[in-house]
């Protein structure tokens, strides 16, 4: 397990780049999964990685397992490179940066809220 400065930093961090309240993502990860004929269940929506976001959203810092903050670094260093990625001039919008939002989203972090 981490230190607690460590931890400290990492939850700061965690909580910059998920951006997504856990409603917002929990109805997100909702939508992503549902097609024409079915729903998930809520329990079930989304990929592992975007339930696990959600299960730390809402868990307080004392509560981190060691897997929540494996997927903590995950999520920030996969969110800071696809930022990264988005910040290259583009001159208009394209299928790749509505999938590039997609995943960003699936992990917490909405590109187009302030």
């Amino acid at each position: 397990m981490a230190d607690a400065l460590e931890i400290e930093a990492l939850w700061e961090d965690f909580h910059r780049v998920v951006n997504m309240t856990s409603a917002e993502l929990a109805a997100w990860l909702k939508v992503r999964d549902a097609d024409e004929e079915t729903e998930p269940l809520p329990e079930e929506a989304g990929t592992p990685t975007g339930q696990h976001v959600l299960a730390i959203l809402q868990k307080r810092r004392t509560d981190l397992t060691d897997d929540d903050i494996r997927v903590m670094h995950k999520v920030v260093d996969t969110v800071d490179d696809l930022v990264d990625m988005e910040n290259e001039p583009e001159p208009e919008s394209t299928p790749e940066d509505t999938r590039r939002r997609h995943r960003l989203m699936t992990l917490g972090h909405d590109p187009l809220k302030p």
